[in-house]
């Protein structure tokens, strides 16, 4: 038996919170019956309907892709371009991005069908860190490094303070290879931080989210999580620790 709620959360219908405003808003039925009291326990013979559609309770599956540059991070796309989802061949459950990476953007994505874990991990309250490869324009200075590390002040707000390491510099080509770790994912967060301090994005990857890497990994591959690292994620966003 689990809560009404965490069930509709878990079927990626809304958030726990949306889901129990759902049910206090009188927009949830089990067994033909409106339920508005938080807190009901459901079993896996109750029929639920949300906003009077049959609720689909599928088995919860986690993915770890590495997203190929020029790919959506989308359920779907208007324009018929590729998505993340169309790259997880064997998969026959209704699956969505855990956030995104922007179409140019190549690197760790995970994916699922469950609303409630997906949620925990990306709500803002938990400062689970991403750590980014940039090639940029320019040889950043370490002052501009420091600005970077203590938040710069973009159009939505201050960043949170951050980690950046310069990687390499080629001064012939006036580029380098930077490395910045952030706990916030704001849209395309990464990009402006770099166009803050003058050195605009060439090329970004994601190559780590909390303690998953790509190893093993090419552009396109993708594998399931194991148990052990979806209740190390759902441990980390809960408490700060794994």
């Amino acid at each position: 038996m689990e809560r009404l709620q965490k069930v509709i959360a878990r079927a990626g219908i809304a958030s726990r919170r949306k889901a129990e405003q759902l049910i206090t808003d009188g927009k949830v039925k089990v067994n033909g019956e409106v339920v508005r009291t938080l807190g009901v326990k459901v079993s896996e013979e109750d029929k639920i309907e949300v906003n009077g559609i049959p609720l689909e309770r599928e088995e919860p599956v986690y993915y770890l892709l590495y997203k190929p540059r020029g790919v959506i991070s989308s359920v779907s796309d208007d324009k018929g371009r590729k998505t993340v989802v169309d790259l997880i061949l064997e998969n026959d459950k209704r699956i969505f991005p855990v956030g995104r990476l922007d179409y140019d953007t190549s690197g760790l994505l995970l994916l699922t069908n469950d609303g409630e874990w997906a949620n925990l991990l990306m709500h803002p309250r938990y400062q689970i860190e991403k750590t980014y490869i940039a090639k940029v324009k320019g040889i950043p200075s370490r002052a501009a490094l420091r600005d970077l590390e203590r938040g710069v002040i973009l159009e939505d707000g201050p960043t949170a303070p951050a980690k950046a390491k310069l990687v390499s510099g080629n001064r012939e080509k006036n580029t380098a290879i930077v490395e910045l770790t952030i706990h916030e994912g704001r849209n395309r967060q990464v990009k402006r931080m770099f166009e803050k301090i003058g050195h605009p994005v060439v090329k970004l990857k994601r190559e780590r989210f909390a303690f998953l890497t790509l190893d093993g990994l090419n552009a396109g591959d993708y594998r399931p999580l194991t148990p052990h690292e979806v209740k190390k994620l759902r441990v980390l966003a809960l408490t700060g620790e794994y």
